[in-house]
C-alpha cells in the first residue's frame, strides 16, 4: 500500500513537468509531423499530400546544398569549440582568484544573445568601419581591408570567429565541471610517480572527464546543425545562397514562400538527422568505455 502511495505522490510531483513537456514539446512535434504530410500554406488552406513534400525535399538540389554546407560548418566549428573549450577548462580548473576571473571573462559572451553578438561582429568585420580589418592592417597581416562577406569562404570564417567567441565559454564550463569532479588525490599520486602534465591529461583527465566532453560535443553538434541567426544576420545566405544552412532553408520555405507543409517536412528530416547523430555519438562513447 505504501509503495502505491509513494508512486502516486511521485506522479503528482511529476504531473506539472509532464504537462509542460506534453503541451510545449510533444504536441508541437506531433503537429509538425502532421503538417509535413500536407500542403498547408502560411496564408491558409492546404490538403493532405502524403509523402509528396519528402519526395520534393530529397530531389531539391538547394536542400542538399544547404545540408552539405551545414555539415561542413558543423565539422569545422565543433573541433575548434571542443579544442579551445578543453584547453581553457584545463587552464581555469584550479580555484585561484586569477583563474576564477578568467572563467568569468571567457563565459561572459555566453549570456549575450546570439542575434546581438552576430550584429556586433557584423560591424566589426565591416570593410570601412570595422575594427577587425583595421587591427589586421595595423599588425601587417593584410595590406588592405577585406570584404569578408563577398566570398563564402571568408564569410564562413567570419561566422566561425564570432560563434567561437560567443559560445566557447559554455563548453569550457561543462568540461571544467567534469575535471573538477576528479579527485585531487589521483593528480597528487600521479605527480609523486613522476607523471608529466601531458600524461596526467591523457591518463586521468580524458578518461574520467569523458562524460562531460561527450555532453559538450553533443550540445555543440546540435547547436551547429541548427545554426540560423548568425548566417541570417551576417551573410544573409550569400553570396548566391552558398551559406544557406538547413534551418535557413526551412525559414525560407515557411516564411518567405509561405509553404508550411514543405517547411515542416524539411524540419522533420533535420530532426531525424540530428537525433541519429546524437545516438551515434553516445553509442560510440559507450563502446569506448
Amino acid at each position: 500500500m505504501s509503495t502505491r502511495r509513494n508512486a502516486l505522490v511521485g506522479l503528482a510531483w511529476l504531473a506539472p513537468t509532464l504537462a509542460f513537456v506534453s503541451f510545449f514539446v510533444l504536441w508541437p512535434m506531433v503537429h509538425l509531423v502532421w503538417l509535413s504530410f500536407t500542403s498547408t500554406s502560411l496564408l491558409g488552406g492546404g490538403e493532405w499530400v502524403g509523402l509528396e513534400n519528402y519526395r520534393t525535399a530529397f530531389g531539391d538540389p538547394k536542400f542538399w546544398a544547404a545540408f552539405k554546407f551545414t555539415l561542413l560548418y558543423t565539422a569545422v566549428i565543433t573541433p575548434i569549440l571542443m579544442g579551445l573549450g578543453f584547453a581553457l577548462a584545463l587552464l581555469v580548473s584550479p580555484n585561484t582568484p586569477l583563474r576564477r576571473l578568467t572563467r568569468s571573462v571567457v563565459f561572459l559572451p555566453v549570456v549575450i544573445g546570439l542575434a546581438s553578438s552576430s550584429l556586433l561582429w557584423f560591424w566589426l568585420f565591416d570593410q570601412q568601419v570595422g575594427l577587425f580589418n583595421q587591427l589586421l592592417v595595423d599588425l601587417g597581416a593584410i595590406d588592405e581591408p577585406v570584404v569578408w562577406f563577398r566570398k563564402a569562404e571568408t564569410g564562413l570564417a567570419a561566422v566561425i570567429i564570432s560563434v567561437t567567441w560567443k559560445v566557447v565559454g559554455f563548453g569550457m564550463i561543462l568540461i571544467m565541471a567534469g575535471i573538477q569532479s576528479i579527485s585531487a588525490d589521483l593528480f597528487e599520486a600521479a605527480r609523486i610517480d613522476g607523471a608529466s602534465p601531458a600524461l596526467q591529461v591523457r591518463r586521468i583527465v580524458l578518461p574520467l572527464a569523458a562524460r562531460s566532453l561527450v555532453m559538450a560535443t553533443v550540445i555543440s553538434v546540435i547547436g551547429s546543425m541548427l545554426a540560423f541567426d548568425q548566417f541570417y544576420l551576417m551573410t544573409g545566405g550569400g553570396p548566391r545562397g552558398k551559406t544557406f544552412t538547413s534551418v535557413y532553408m526551412i525559414y525560407q520555405a515557411g516564411f518567405v514562400r509561405f509553404d508550411l507543409g514543405y517547411s515542416a517536412a524539411l524540419s522533420v528530416i533535420l530532426m531525424v538527422v540530428i537525433m541519429s547523430m546524437t545516438v551515434i555519438q553516445l553509442r560510440l562513447q559507450r563502446g569506448r568505455r
